[in-house]
């Protein structure tokens, strides 16, 4: 390896190690020394994107760093901040309709309730718009903060607690025919 590729290397490497504000003030300075202010050269060279050092050669001369887009934003809200009392009104609506673990395995707490019945029992009984509510999956993944996880309940099955056999089983063909003493003979 030429003593150029490993100052290639090593320029590339810095340059991914920093971020923001330091990267593209590094980028600058060494478009400024190495290629003589041209950012194309850097792109070619390097594979810099020019446009940052576009922006970096910019906050070099001007001496301001310049706010990027990303800087104090701080994401999307979560639906308290929109509707301060809606998970005091969740927890109001599962606690009647919720169970522990009937074995005391885990501090769960079972609902019969999914998250699009939450969702209609919030419009019905606490009086929320249909347009202000969050969606069925943001709901659900309350319930699971909040504690609660929907199960599906069993449906309960007749157990049979006679033996004598219904007339349409096969054991009942079978024991008539033994009984009334027919015989097939082929």
């Amino acid at each position: 390896m030429s003593g150029i590729d490993a100052l290639k290397d090593v320029l590339q490497e810095t340059g991914r190690s920093l971020k923001g504000y330091a990267r593209r003030l590094f980028m600058a300075r060494v478009v400024e020394d190495v290629f003589d202010g041209v950012a194309y050269r850097a792109q070619e060279e390097l594979g810099w994107n020019r446009e940052t050092i576009s922006k970096g050669l910019h906050e070099l001369r001007s001496g301001v760093e310049c706010v990027d887009g990303r800087r104090g934003c701080t994401g999307r809200k979560p639906a308290e901040a929109h509707l301060p009392n809606l998970l005091v009104d969740i927890r109001d609506l599962l606690d009647s309709q919720s169970q522990t673990d009937a074995r005391f395995r885990n501090q769960r707490l079972y609902t019969r309730m999914t998250a699009a019945e939450v969702r209609r029992q919030l419009e019905n009984a606490k009086g929320y718009r249909n347009d202000e509510l969050p969606s069925e999956e943001t709901l659900r993944c309350k319930l699971n903060m909040l504690g609660y996880y929907p199960v599906r309940v069993q449906k309960t099955q007749v157990k049979k607690r006679s033996e004598k056999p219904t007339p349409s089983s096969s054991r009942s063909n079978a024991s008539a025919t033994k009984s009334r003493g027919l015989t097939t003979s082929c």
